[in-house]
């Protein structure tokens, strides 16, 4: 015969209402709880219906992730999070791509109104927040990245601006004085590469320099490909940099290739560092220095937001702001 919730409350000695908890993620719990109630599911080989649930609640069990990039390493790496977090709260995630598009933002969104999911997660790079967050009011939306919801939705991010600050830092105290900047994207409203922008202007006017629009080189997107233009640029422009801060891993993986290319000796003669921490950067040649985000965190968080809005609709709680914590991992591009 199965087990019941009834069963395996008393095995962990706690109420029904806990084991619910547990189960469907809807509440948090504390860890010691959790970790019992857990226990006594795996001992007792509990399986909840899904399915059953999720129809007495009119719920469909789905979430969505709209992301810009499925090819991204980075956006990936995210995914794969998001996947292995929503399992443990019996979702399935349908994940689709906008490609930085307004119009596919818009479609995805409008498209919740038909509760399709029970909640949407989307990185956007082209709707401003008061489209993002007014298309979407059939569902909960949270939101990725650097999109303020001006208190319209819970946001999940990393500071951009301290995350780039702290990169070019790192490598004006090694004693570099020419260091340049691979990402900028003015043509675009995403505005995660103008706040990485500033923290690379605050971190240079902080060691009394200023800013050198020679060594600022924009790019139209953010992969390998454009970060080695921007490098065969620097250099065939003869304001060749002794380090580079780049806006992404993938940006700086394809301006070190250039680098290699040209005989220009990467960490003696040029250091690199860029930000995401993709697991390609650890085993690049030399391996790369890179602002880490906590993904899993980023992952996990966002879907706590979606379970409180999905199992309290009628919360009074505001929308969230939550920042993330990031990590600068020196490796031998820099060190």
């Amino acid at each position: 015969m199965s087990s019941r919730l009834k069963d395996v409350a008393a095995l962990a000695g706690v109420s029904t209402r806990t084991v619910s908890n547990v189960v469907s993620g809807s509440v948090s719990v504390a860890e010691e709880t959790r970790a019992r109630v857990q226990a006594a599911l795996d001992e007792l080989g509990y399986r909840p219906n899904v399915a059953a649930r999720n129809l007495r609640a009119g719920r469909t069990g789905l979430i969505g992730l709209a992301i810009p990039e499925l090819h991204s390493p980075y956006f990936g790496e995210l995914a794969a999070l998001v996947v292995e977090a929503a399992q443990q709260r019996s979702w399935t995630v349908v994940i689709d791509q906008t490609s930085g598009d307004a119009d596919a933002e818009r479609r995805l969104l409008e498209g919740t109104g038909g509760r399709l999911v029970d909640g949407l997660i989307i990185s956007p790079w082209a709707l401003g927040p008061e489209e993002l967050t007014g298309q979407s009011r059939n569902v909960p939306v949270v939101l990725l990245g650097e999109r303020r919801p001006h208190g319209l939705a819970d946001r999940v991010a990393v500071d951009n601006a301290l995350a780039a600050d702290e990169a070019t830092t790192h490598l004006l105290v090694s004693g570099r004085r020419r260091v340049a900047a691979i990402g900028p994207q003015p043509h675009l409203r995403n505005e995660t590469a103008k706040q990485r922008l500033e923290g690379y202007h605050n971190a240079l006017r902080r060691a009394g320099l200023d800013p050198d629009p020679d060594l600022e080189r924009p790019v139209a997107t953010l992969h390998r490909k454009d970060g080695a233009e921007a490098m065969t640029a620097l250099l065939d422009a003869g304001t060749r940099p002794d380090a580079v801060f780049a806006f992404t891993d993938e940006l700086a993986l394809g301006a070190m290739h250039v680098a290699h290319q040209r005989g220009v000796r990467v960490p003696e003669d040029m250091a690199f560092v860029g930000l995401d921490g993709i697991e390609d950067g650890h085993y690049a040649n030399p391996s790369l220095t890179t602002v880490v985000p906590d993904k899993r965190q980023i992952a996990e968080r966002a879907l706590q937001c979606l379970a409180d809005r999905i199992y309290s609709p009628a919360s009074a709680v505001p929308p969230l702001d939550v920042v993330i914590p990031h990590q600068l991992v020196v490796r031998a591009s820099s060190a």
